[in-house]
């Protein structure tokens, strides 16, 4: 063979080699789901946070990145929304360990009440801050927690409740997720509020597993059932919506009484119909506003409180504006 051809041949393995690293690297990279940020980009920024939510293409999520993007943009920080496209707590767990790797600023977080969570929280908290939002993790060692006071809010429609039906009514409960902690709370502070109440009763809980659409067939079984139930409360914002189209389609509106959480447009629609009488209505937009704040006090060694409850209030009928202005789970 000439030294020309083993030239050739000897650069056609060179190449064949870099090729294949190159679609190693970048596959393992795709797979992995790493978060994408190229180092160099870091110079026009003064910070870099990761927000993880529940589920990425939640609407109330989103309403969480609008202002912590918002902030972020006010105060020179880059911020990048990574999480599980469905909620999934063993998802959610990898996407927090791949985050922490990177290697970034600071990390907000939902609280997870999983025996993965405390642990691997409290080993990332060594050398990056964490704050919860929305959902605590109070056993953990995270730095701060931003969010509703859920037990408070299912005490508050737990109130509601018992004001809007003048104490009589038998309820179903729907729950987007009962391992989770807020969820949790949301429930038992409505118990709480309903105990001494005579006329009250709570027939079935069950779960939607953050799903309308499960939302709405828990309901109809529910109904099928219990057919004595004439209330309901949704404790995650998919859970009314799903609530209120099943009683649309299935059973007379007037019937029935549904309070449901946040304040999605399409809750605020349901609203104006009469499906849904009354909403626990959160601050998600603050709590991500507020976040990035909190965050780069304690980076730059301010004093945060450990725990900073957004506002938290029932929004019924005939508070409604006749135009939507504003949604938020």
């Amino acid at each position: 063979m000439s030294k020309l051809s083993i030239t050739a041949y000897t650069f056609g393995i060179i190449c064949f080699i870099i090729c294949c690293s190159m679609a190693i690297f970048y596959g393992f990279k795709f797979l992995s789901n790493d978060v994408t940020l190229e180092e160099e980009s870091m110079e026009d920024y003064k910070y870099h946070f990761v927000l993880v939510p529940e589920e990425l293409d939640n609407d109330y999520w989103r309403l969480v990145e609008a202002g912590a993007q918002k902030a972020a943009k006010e105060h020179n920080v880059l911020l990048e929304y990574i999480g599980p496209e469905q909620a999934d707590n063993d998802i959610h767990i990898k996407t927090l360990e791949k985050v922490a790797a990177a290697k970034v600023d600071g990390i907000f977080t939902q609280g997870l009440n999983n025996e993965q969570f405390t642990p691997l929280i409290n080993q990332i908290v060594e050398k990056i801050p964490v704050i919860t939002v929305d959902t605590d993790a109070s056993s953990s060692n995270r730095v701060a927690y931003i969010g509703t006071d859920n037990y408070y809010a299912g005490y508050l429609a737990g109130k509601a409740l018992i004001e809007d039906t003048k104490g009589k009514a038998n309820v179903a409960i729907i729950a987007g997720n009962l391992e989770a902690n807020h969820q949790q709370q949301r429930v038992d502070g409505f118990k709480e509020a309903v105990k001494d109440e005579q006329g009250i009763e709570i027939i079935a809980i069950e779960e939607s597993k953050i799903s309308r659409v499960r939302a709405a067939e828990k309901a109809y079984l529910i109904l099928s059932e219990h057919p004595e139930v004439n209330a309901f409360y949704g404790t995650s914002a998919l859970d009314g919506i799903g609530i209120a189209r099943m009683i649309e389609k299935y059973d007379q509106p007037s019937r029935i009484y549904v309070i449901g959480f946040d304040t999605l447009p399409e809750t605020i629609d349901y609203m104006r119909k009469g499906t849904i009488e009354a909403t626990v209505a959160q601050e998600p937009e603050e709590m991500g506003y507020k976040s990035i704040k909190m965050m780069i006090n304690l980076i730059e060694g301010k004093y945060v409180p450990s725990i900073v409850h957004t506002n938290t209030s029932i929004l019924r009928v005939k508070d409604v504006p006749l135009n939507d202005e504003k949604g938020d789970k």
